[in-house]
């Protein structure tokens, strides 16, 4: 397998597609975030840990209130802002990105191509010259003519 060194330049990012890609991602992580938390807290609660935490806290005269319904709209807040503000910031980066390169050039990768060894192709070969009986030049059957044949694998 022969191995070919490629310079490939990326001098262009769509904003469009960034936006729409970064979107659907942006979208599963906070999904992911809010059922981990979900799943965490719920693990937490059988475990009995925030009632721990209570009386624990509750020896330094500090105040614990294990609310989970408040820490579930927080957690909900926070995807739903962290989601919007990476959405932006990933658009705004290509945005930046197009602006820079048209002054720098693009980022420059330098690529190792693998390509399989192909034989060359066998030219068709050409039948040798017909030389046929000469009438004095005059018409076809004086000509000299070479023709390709079809090869035939």
């Amino acid at each position: 397998m022969a191995v070919r060194r490629v310079r490939r330049v990326i001098r262009k990012v769509d904003p469009w597609t960034v936006l729409k890609v970064s979107i659907v991602l942006n979208a599963i992580g906070a999904l992911v975030f809010v059922l981990g938390v979900w799943v965490m807290w719920s693990l937490a609660i059988q475990r009995g840990i925030p009632e721990k935490l209570t009386d624990f806290f509750a020896n330094f005269s500090l105040v614990f209130d294990a609310n989970g319904e408040l820490y579930f709209r927080a957690v909900v807040f926070l995807a739903i802002v962290s989601f919007t503000a990476l959405t932006g910031v990933f658009t705004l980066g290509a945005v930046l990105y197009n602006l820079i390169s048209d002054v720098v050039g693009g980022v420059e990768l330098i690529v190792l191509e693998e390509t399989y060894l192909v034989p060359p192709g066998r030219p068709a070969p050409v039948r040798p010259a017909v030389h046929g009986a000469t009438n004095g030049g005059n018409g076809p059957s004086g000509d000299t003519k070479t023709e390709p044949v079809a090869a035939v694998d």
